[in-house]
């Protein structure tokens, strides 16, 4: 419990001590990885400049670089979740669009917990 406390007080220095752009950028990747705003991905071979996939949805999109290719978590139209690689290499390459954007604060943030992270918690009533 202490640690989740220094964590959240290091949190709310830390995004205290930033400029507007940090926060608001903070705030839209936010929504964005918590699958809250729609996007546009277009992979493109720049080569040929042929485009050779294009999704667009609410989505989460990770670069892993160690495996040198793009993780897409996708809420599909039953509200259900589908997950996509897309390899990239030295001629693919891709463009994310902001299709809808959202209206964030650029001075407050929230914090989100994951009760599956701080259960069981050690509860003492007191007399």
């Amino acid at each position: 419990m202490k640690k989740l406390l220094v964590c959240i007080l290091g949190t709310t220095l830390l995004l205290g001590a930033c400029s507007k752009a940090a926060r608001i950028s903070y705030n839209v990747s936010r929504e964005a990885d918590d699958i809250n705003i729609v996007r546009k991905i277009t992979v493109i071979n720049a080569i040929k400049g042929e485009v050779l996939y294009q999704v667009t949805g609410k989505m989460s999109i990770t670069a892993d670089t160690d495996d040198n290719q793009l993780e897409i978590i996708a809420e599909d139209n039953k509200g259900g979740y589908k997950k996509h690689f897309i390899g990239l290499s030295d001629n693919v390459t891709y463009i994310v669009e902001d299709i809808t954007g959202k209206d964030v604060s650029d001075t407050k943030y929230t914090l989100i917990f994951n009760p599956d992270m701080v259960i069981p918690i050690d509860t003492k009533l007191s007399k």
